[in-house]
């Protein structure tokens, strides 16, 4: 019983910290040094760190579990799964939010707005996956979150590099501002719209910030 417990633990804490943008795709994540840092067995750390691997978080390495090393092309079917789901989830959220959650989507929106003067990278990050986070979570299709969840999750290494660019740092904000006015609104079809620009916008950057990309 205990080990269970000790493998969700852990599973849920480095499932976040992969989402949170928290782990890079530089890092390794090896059980032996993970469990004597958090004092518990080997196995109960393999354990959770297969799980984020089967269900595509992970990669097993000869040095541990790292982030995903996704090509171009990955990145590119990425973008078009986001087209085709992330509007229809956001659709679906824009039905389903509470007070609470637009209040934080709202906070979340203004520090996002007050990097553009302090060039808080960091800040940008944590305040936009909040924002994400925010309404992801109000998504009433489990299946259709933990999907999108998935998939944000193997491209964290793409969305940090993009979020450094000025005018995606710009166009991200202006973006966010306009979906939190749909969320507000509770205006499905302006929102859905709204999510589609924002993921064309976020495939455009990456284009044009692609390695070996000289327009």
């Amino acid at each position: 019983m205990a080990r269970t417990s000790h493998r969700n633990r852990i599973y849920d804490d480095y499932l976040g910290r992969i989402q949170r943008g928290e782990i890079g795709p530089d890092d390794r994540l090896i059980d032996t040094a993970i469990a004597a840092e958090l004092g518990v067995s080997r196995m109960p750390v393999r354990e959770a760190l297969m799980k984020l691997a089967h269900e595509g978080y992970l990669v097993g390495t000869t040095r541990g579990f790292k982030l995903p090393d996704l090509s171009h092309r990955e990145i590119l079917d990425i973008f078009e799964i986001r087209r085709l789901l992330e509007p229809r989830a956001a659709a679906a959220a824009a039905e389903a939010l509470d007070a609470a959650t637009l209040d934080a989507m709202a906070r979340a929106v203004s520090d996002a707005a007050s990097t553009l003067d302090s060039g808080d990278i960091t800040l940008f990050f944590r305040a936009s996956e909040a924002f994400r986070n925010a309404w992801l979570g109000a998504v009433p299709n489990a299946a259709l979150r933990e999907t999108i969840q998935r998939y944000l999750s193997q491209v964290q290494a793409v969305r940090l590099a993009t979020m450094r660019d000025p005018d995606a740092h710009r166009v991200i904000i202006e973006g966010l501002q306009a979906l939190l006015d749909g969320f507000r609104r509770r205006d499905v079809l302006a929102t859905q719209d709204r999510m589609l620009r924002f993921v064309m916008a976020a495939e455009m950057t990456y284009q044009k910030l692609a390695p070996g990309n000289d327009a």
